[in-house]
């Protein structure tokens, strides 16, 4: 900010330069009148915005950014003005985004989470801190990431890491608008199977390490004691899998479809512990990364099962927005990752969703 520009004035070419640099590097445009934007766009404005899109209550959202009901519908009702377009749907007590609303929102989002990750590095320096939200997986969370966080923690203290489950079809719109900053993924290519090229386009994805997927079954059922495993050997079989969308789940399907192999049944669930449970107790076949088992295999509850179809291993990446900003915090814990993950033994040890790390 020079000498003859105020603060306010200072925003708002900052928010210019944010809001340019996104509808280029995303190639995309937003019908509304971008030079408008440019020139009147206020923070606070963004920040009404984002909660009522988040809330879909004027009365919450009052209460979330601490003011009068009337002031959001004012804000508002000024932002959509300065937008030329409706960013919400008022019906009778009902609020809803409109189509141009669920345009403009992850460019909120990102405005917002630059400025305020401008505001942390100018408070913090170049030393890692602030908070780092990442998506993972309960099989990585578990049974790789408590050395990781430890060391993580003991390296960085000022860093709060906050670890949160994501569903696969949701990936990429939760880092597009930064509810996730990153997250460690499942998947041979990196990004959800069912994923479009423009999503490609816009998600960075570096290698961690590959996970061996185990055919596994209870110690009595009848393919226990076969010697391989064929697809075909699945027709009729109940199968106890993840949620849709998981990776090595696909692979599976992918095998079967392509064999013309139809399992009985297939029970969902969304907890790997819960399939180690059921599998156990005889209730059907899973498919799970060897980490997730390898208590269970030594104690002889579960058996894995000779299968001979093609390789359901997968690979491991840790993925981000192309166009999000990799703070200090993002950068080292990255590099963590890629650095420990590899030789991370988690045997001994477990970690939940908060980060807490728990004895066996």
């Amino acid at each position: 900010m020079n000498a003859n520009e105020t603060p306010k004035q200072s925003m708002r070419q900052l928010l210019k330069r944010v809001c340019a640099a996104m509808a280029h590097s995303s190639n995309r445009l937003i019908e509304c009148k971008l030079s408008v934007l440019e020139i009147f766009m206020e923070v606070r404005q963004l920040q009404i915005f984002r909660a009522l899109a988040e809330e879909l209550s004027f009365t919450r959202t009052a209460e979330l950014v601490h003011t009068v009901q009337s002031n959001v519908t004012t804000q508002i009702k000024a932002l959509e003005e300065e937008l030329g377009v409706p960013l919400f749907d008022r019906l009778g007590r009902r609020v809803t985004l409109t189509e141009a609303g669920r345009r403009f929102q992850p460019f909120a989002e990102r405005a917002l989470e630059a400025m305020e990750h401008g505001m942390r590095a100018l408070k913090a320096g170049s030393e890692p801190s602030g908070e780092l939200r990442v998506g993972a997986p309960e099989s990585v969370l578990t049974y790789r990431l408590p050395k990781v966080i430890r060391s993580f923690r003991r390296r960085f203290p000022q860093v709060e890491l906050i670890f949160r489950p994501y569903s696969d079809a949701r990936l990429a719109i939760e880092l597009e608008t930064g509810k996730l900053d990153m997250a460690i993924h499942m998947d041979d290519e990196g990004i959800p199977a069912n994923a479009s090229a423009s999503v490609h386009a816009r998600i960075y994805s570096t290698h961690l390490r590959d996970e061996e997927i185990l055919l596994l079954g209870d110690m009595g059922h009848p393919l226990a004691q076969r010697c391989t495993i064929e697809p075909v050997d699945l027709s009729g079989q109940v199968l106890l899998l993840t949620e849709a969308g998981c990776g090595y789940r696909a692979k599976l399907e992918q095998v079967l479809a392509l064999k013309n192999v139809r399992p009985g049944s297939i029970v969902e669930f969304s907890s790997v512990e819960a399939i180690k449970q059921c599998v156990a107790a005889g209730m059907g076949l899973a498919l799970l990364p060897r980490i997730v088992v390898e208590k269970e295999l030594r104690q002889h509850h579960i058996k894995e099962l000779a299968w001979a179809g093609p390789s359901l291993d997968i690979a491991t990446h840790v993925v981000w927005h192309k166009d999000k900003w990799v703070s200090p915090a993002m950068q080292a814990f990255v590099e963590m990752l890629k650095d420990r993950l590899d030789d991370t033994d988690t045997l001994g040890q477990r970690v939940t969703l908060d980060g807490t790390l728990l004895a066996r």
